[in-house]
């Protein structure tokens, strides 16, 4: 949301979008009505192909990402990289919240860089968790109501839980895989490697 209030305050029209995987908490969407009462921005949402999320549900049943962590990358490709990809056709350029103190894998994200023809904007790359909080307070901008039970990182309901103190940021997403390289593939090779967009 720190972006959407930044981007906000340029002056210029400002497109938004988010990705409903069909999963994800009714906070989320009510924070896409928020998005639009507060600062006017109708939030462009992109779904998932039906057709896709209907044969791999058919042949894998509806909590497939439980199985293993090929069945979750499958997941997160039909209901977001895919999707998102489609999106970015369309666009060139876009910003993203990705900040390097959330993970090892983020922690050499670039401020601004080519991806696939297109430039991608991390204006909070360098920013700590305690400077996105101070920037929200100082600007009453509105918060995810689940951020306030617990969660850093927020996705599908089933996918994501409240982490413990002391728990890394990204500790919340796919909490049952012990590995450390935990991204969905949007940002992210599906090694977990910075690679892909």
């Amino acid at each position: 949301m720190a972006i959407v209030d930044m981007a906000s305050r340029v002056g210029a029209p400002v497109r938004a979008f988010t990705l409903d995987t069909g999963r994800l908490p009714e906070e989320t969407h009510r924070m896409i009505e928020t998005v639009r009462e507060r600062y006017g921005i109708a939030v462009e949402v992109v779904f998932p192909d039906s057709g896709d999320v209907e044969r791999m549900v058919s042949q894998r049943g509806p909590n497939l990402f439980y199985e293993s962590l090929e069945s979750r990358r499958l997941c997160c490709e039909v209901r977001k990289v895919r999707p998102f990809e489609r999106k970015l056709r369309e666009l060139s350029a876009w910003a993203t919240g990705l900040r390097r103190q959330q993970s090892e894998t983020r922690a050499e994200v670039a401020k601004v860089e080519s991806v696939d023809g297109r430039v991608r904007i991390c204006p909070l790359a360098d920013w700590s968790g305690d400077q996105v909080d101070r920037y929200i307070a100082e600007n009453a901008v509105p918060v995810h109501p689940l951020y306030g039970r617990g969660y850093a990182s927020i996705g599908c309901a089933p996918c994501t839980r409240p982490v413990e103190p002391g728990e890394s940021e990204r500790a919340g997403r796919w909490w049952w895989e012990q590995d450390a390289r935990k991204e969905c593939g949007i940002h992210f090779a599906a090694d977990g490697l910075v690679r892909r967009a």
